[in-house]
């Protein structure tokens, strides 16, 4: 079963990768990880590649008021 089926049937799906476009387009949900560890969970469609950048490269987010 491809990713989309999986989706589409409403299964869990853990997909690593670091193809930014690829993840948000078939992520409800993204966990950003660093040095092994889970950083963020951010929803797909309010994340940004900049936020998404970030997070991987170890920054943290600026606070939201």
């Amino acid at each position: 079963m491809d990713a989309k089926k999986a989706t589409r049937a409403e299964l869990g799906l853990l997909l690593v990768s670091a193809e930014l476009d690829e993840i948000t387009s078939l992520s409800d949900r993204i966990a950003v990880m660093y040095h092994g560890q889970i950083v963020a969970i951010l929803e797909a469609e309010k994340a940004t590649r900049a936020e998404l950048g970030l997070l991987m490269a170890g920054s943290s987010l600026p606070a939201q008021p």
